[in-house]
Order: structure tokens, then C-alpha cells, then sequence
């Protein structure tokens, strides 16, 4: 494979090439840094990694799809959560960009939509099945949505990886 890419923390380096190029022409993965890079966040690369689309290396040496995991749960422990919903949500034919700006893991945009031709329709919040989360942080979390003109997606993945989708939205009696 021609594609291939440094780990950097939690990020991925890589030289751009025809193909990478295509990929975000097609379905906005990566972005470019300079004229002759690319830059993956983790959930992006582990994605590209496991279509078999890119290599990822670590001080020279080559990761599988699992020692990407390994490597980047260091940094993100919530990891696996996400990506199943990342995953969810690609095979579903949705654009999946980060929302750290937003204070949310993700926003998706409607089917056919990329980033820059208009805004996401959803931010999205993975929680896995099980874990904790107090009314204040589903409070805090609504008002993102609001604040930004997005549904709220709350995503709670099972024991198999399997994503169920809540919409939360606010309404006035």
C-alpha cells in the first residue's frame, strides 16, 4: 500500500497521494495540511486503517488496526465507543467530521452534504451502554446542540459495539 502515515499523539501524518486525495474529494476523510500532507484524526485513520486504505507506522514500525488502538487509548481511553459510531455512521453513508469546537465528539452532515458547502445537522455525543450521565451533563450537552443549530444525537453503544441513536431536541409548551 502507497498510503501511509506517522502516529503523532493521537493524530496521523501523511503524505498526500491520488488516492488520500480522492478520499477527501469523496467523503471529506482527512484533512490537508501543505501542499504535500494530510492529517487524520485517530478515529479517521483507525477507520482508513481497517478498509485497508492506509498504514499507519510508529517510530518505523507498522501498526495493525489494533495497535492503532493501543497506541491512541493511551490518549483517548473512550476510543472504542467512538469509533463504533464513527464506523455506524459511515457505513450509513454520513460525512463524520470532529466537534471539539463545539464541545461534542462529532458532527454529521445530512447525506450528500460535505463541510464547507453547508453546516452539520447533528452533533453527536457516544456514550457507552451502562455509563453514568447526570441530568447537568445531559443538560450541558443539549445546550450545545441548541447554541449551535443542531440536533442533539445521543448515541449509547451495547456490549457488541452496536450504536442506538436518541435525537434530544428542546421544546417550548
Amino acid at each position: 500500500m502507497t498510503n501511509t502515515g506517522e502516529l503523532i499523539d493521537s493524530c496521523v501524518l501523511a503524505e498526500k497521494t491520488p488516492e488520500l486525495l480522492e478520499l477527501y474529494d469523496k467523503g471529506r476523510y482527512g484533512e490537508p495540511q501543505d501542499k504535500d500532507h494530510m492529517m487524520y484524526e485517530s478515529i479517521e485513520a483507525l477507520y482508513l486503517v481497517e478498509k485497508e486504505k492506509l498504514t499507519v507506522y510508529s517510530k518505523k514500525k507498522e501498526l495493525s488496526f489494533d495497535g492503532v488502538i493501543k497506541s491512541v487509548k493511551k490518549i483517548e481511553p473512550n476510543l472504542w465507543t467512538r469509533y463504533c459510531v464513527y464506523k455506524d455512521l459511515r457505513k450509513r453513508g454520513y460525512i463524520v467530521k470532529t466537534a471539539l469546537k463545539f464541545g461534542a465528539d462529532f458532527r454529521v452532515y445530512e447525506r450528500g452534504i460535505k463541510p464547507g458547502d453547508d453546516h452539520a445537522k447533528w452533533v453527536v455525543f457516544p456514550v457507552a451502554e451502562g455509563e453514568t450521565l447526570t441530568w447537568y451533563e445531559f443538560a450541558a450537552k443539549n445546550r450545545v446542540a441548541h447554541s449551535t443549530r443542531k440536533k442533539l444525537l445521543l448515541a449509547i453503544v451495547d456490549a457488541e459495539g452496536e450504536p442506538t441513536y436518541y435525537v434530544c431536541s428542546w421544546l417550548r409548551p
